[in-house]
């Protein structure tokens, strides 16, 4: 059979009172296309999974059923979530996957038990960072007008992130989170959004929403947003030997 995996997380956290070896129903769930969601046991872990079924379209709709999934097992365990659209074509993929990454999934569970993740976007007006926001555009045809457009594009680009560091900083000092991802980029009205993904401990997100509210003050040239707390997307290990 195959499965659409939408997280992993500890079987105990699951199953406190035994430690099945089959699949297991979870009966507060329905995943993608409102199917029913189980807990496929592999070792001190469990798989939250459902059948997989070929001709369902993973639209829209699907990455929301994923990700309520996802934010229903966060709320009693510690998650590693799957990327949405993730699939194992038979159980002994799900089991050698789960065995390829049991370091990884041991050391990471325990980095992040109690931990949440808030995100935060900052949008830097365009007035802050004209010169830096503004693209270039290379012309068509190559030669010593491509080469200095590139050079000109290059050095814009690591402005860019330079102004881009220097506002993340400022953010770091304020919110002071365990661990941070940033990316940045330009945005068509003519301005730079920053996404910042902070690692933060579960019983500290009273006190980091605190800290977000006096943000709004200090960073006056900045429109902000924040959501959370969520699992940790940004914080999983970099390279999972997975078989999908």
């Amino acid at each position: 059979m195959a499965w659409y995996a939408y997280c992993i997380t500890e079987q105990q956290s699951l199953t406190p009172a035994h430690r099945p070896r089959r699949p297991f129903v979870l009966e507060h769930l329905r995943g993608v296309g409102g199917i029913q969601v189980f807990g496929y046991p592999s070792g001190e872990f469990a798989v939250v999974v459902s059948e997989y079924v070929p001709d369902r379209q993973l639209d829209q709709k699907a990455i929301l059923e994923h990700a309520h999934v996802v934010s229903e097992c966060f709320r009693s365990s510690t998650v590693l979530p799957f990327r949405f659209g993730t699939v194992f074509e038979t159980d002994e993929a799900l089991r050698r996957a789960v065995r390829a990454n049991r370091k990884a999934f041991i050391a990471t569970v325990a980095r992040l038990r109690g931990k949440a993740e808030m995100h935060l976007k900052l949008f830097v007006k365009d007035g802050i960072a004209r010169e830096a926001v503004a693209d270039i555009e290379l012309p068509a045809t190559v030669g010593g007008e491509y080469l200095t457009k590139l050079r000109e594009k290059a050095s814009r680009d690591r402005e860019r992130q330079s102004k881009a560091r220097t506002i993340s900083v400022q953010v770091q000092k304020m919110f002071n989170p365990l661990d941070a991802e940033i990316s940045c980029k330009r945005v068509d009205s003519g301005g730079m959004m920053i996404d910042i993904a902070h690692l933060i401990d579960h019983g500290t997100v009273e006190k980091y929403q605190n800290r977000y509210n006096s943000a709004l003050s200090k960073l006056k040239d900045c429109q902000m947003s924040l959501s959370g707390p969520w699992p940790p997307y940004h914080f999983m290990p970099g390279k999972l030997r997975m078989i999908s």
